[in-house]
């Protein structure tokens, strides 16, 4: 999760910027400034923060909260009145793929 200033031109690039990395580090967006990524261990994990790092903006905050599979399956979330399907958990690393054609 993040808080970037976005007050002038220079500052909405670099969140331009920051987010355009998110994304093709494959981070999946959850809600205005909070992104996801799926790291099936913490060896991975590190390599992401280490990544995320390297392209960290000049100005503003940026935080990494890790947690495990499970704990994300715990996560409870709350809608108004409107009901929504929840989002699919994040799949596991696939190391093969079999194809049948």
């Amino acid at each position: 999760m993040f808080d970037l200033p976005v007050l002038t031109k220079q500052q909405r690039k670099e969140y331009a910027k920051f987010r355009k990395f998110l994304l093709g580090d494959g981070y999946i967006f959850m809600q205005y400034s909070v992104y996801g990524r799926h790291c099936p261990s913490e060896e991975r994990a590190e390599v992401h923060i280490g990544r995320l790092r390297a392209h960290l903006p000049p100005q503003g905050e940026v935080r990494v909260l890790k947690f495990t599979d499970k704990q994300f399956e715990r996560m409870l979330r709350f809608y108004g009145p409107m009901k929504k399907k929840p989002e699919k958990p994040p799949e596991q690393l696939t190391l093969f793929e079999i194809s049948t054609s």
